[in-house]
């Protein structure tokens, strides 16, 4: 092992011991704060796995993240109030619904792809938006009681913001370990080389549609547990966590990070929920000044924040860039 890999090593293991000991060393505000960035990172990643590696740009991620919200919600409310029972019904519920709209979306790509996601997330938008019975309308379904979690010899309350986090950090954990096993896999590989020349991995007899669908269900699952850990961190399934601009939420904190880099999406969901918090807190106009900050970071680092520095790291090093 190189010194340039024990030090990333060790970065890692203080990123992690900090944010572990976070909710000691951190107001309950910035806890809060903290916890929306976990669940939003694992949202963004998701995303990530498509357009970074896999090169298809979709505009849908929502919709997934929506159903595993709602299915939450309706799983504690009318079937169980296991909270583990919940999270497995809630991606296996996100798993399908990507599985049968990545069957339409995957046959064709570029725009075309993007623009078959956008329609599939509306119709899931409209469906939760006006299936007033089941998905409670405009007003969205609230969760009255948050079921503690079971470990057999005791029970952990989450309506603590500190045990919440705490939650949230180690499935955040999971899977971002999850993902690094996938993209590190000869599967990532292959996903890489999709992007990168598609016909060509068609020629050496690899399906694309089917690669293609493996990583948009990987992607919607992801995204349907990201749902659900906002559902359960907001008490609320609301028809917005659907529309398409929240789609374009998990696009811009790609992007801003870098996309197709790994931790990419992560700095960039710490960046937009940091600069939203400082913007918000001192004028009311906070989308202008935020949208204005967003935009000349994107034109100062071109690959994201994270991608530029590892491409100028690359290029002081005189080696390829590190992506």
């Amino acid at each position: 092992m190189n010194s340039e890999s024990s030090l990333k090593i060790l970065a890692l293991i203080v990123l992690v011991g900090f944010l572990s000991c976070a909710p000691y060393l951190l107001s309950i505000h910035w806890v809060i704060i903290l916890t929306e960035i976990l669940i939003m990172s694992i949202y963004a990643m998701s995303f990530n796995l498509l357009f970074g590696y896999t090169g298809l740009l979709s505009f849908g991620q929502a919709g997934f993240f929506g159903v595993g919200a709602y299915l939450s919600v309706l799983f504690l409310t009318h079937v169980s109030n296991s909270l583990w029972l919940t999270i497995l019904a809630g991606v296996a519920g996100a798993a399908i619904v990507s599985l049968v709209i990545g069957w339409f979306c995957v046959r064709l790509d570029e725009i075309y792809f993007a623009i078959l996601t956008l329609g599939f997330g509306m119709m899931l938008y409209t469906v939760a938006h006006n299936w007033r019975d089941v998905t409670g309308g405009s007003d969205g379904l609230t969760l009255a009681l948050l079921p503690p979690i079971s470990l057999y010899i005791f029970n952990i309350e989450l309506f603590n913001p500190r045990y919440f986090y705490w939650f949230t950090l180690g499935i955040a954990l999971l899977a971002m370990i999850f993902l690094r096993r996938v993209v590190l896999s000869p599967f990532g590989l292959l996903l890489t080389a999709t992007r990168e020349n598609s016909q060509r991995v068609s020629f050496v007899g690899s399906n694309i549609r089917s690669v293609r669908l493996y990583a948009f269900v990987l992607a919607g699952s992801l995204s349907g547990l990201a749902g659900i850990l906002f559902a359960l961190f907001n008490r609320i399934a609301a028809p917005e966590m659907l529309h398409w601009s929240f789609s374009g939420k998990a696009v811009l904190m790609t992007i801003l990070g870098g996309s197709g880099t790994f931790l990419g999406p992560v700095v960039g969901t710490g960046i937009f929920f940091v600069l939203e918090h400082f913007i918000t807190s001192y004028t009311n106009n906070w989308m202008i000044f935020l949208g204005a900050t967003l935009v000349a970071m994107v034109l100062v680092f071109p690959r994201g924040v994270l991608g530029s520095s590892e491409y100028l790291l690359s290029k002081l090093k005189g080696g390829p860039s590190n992506e």
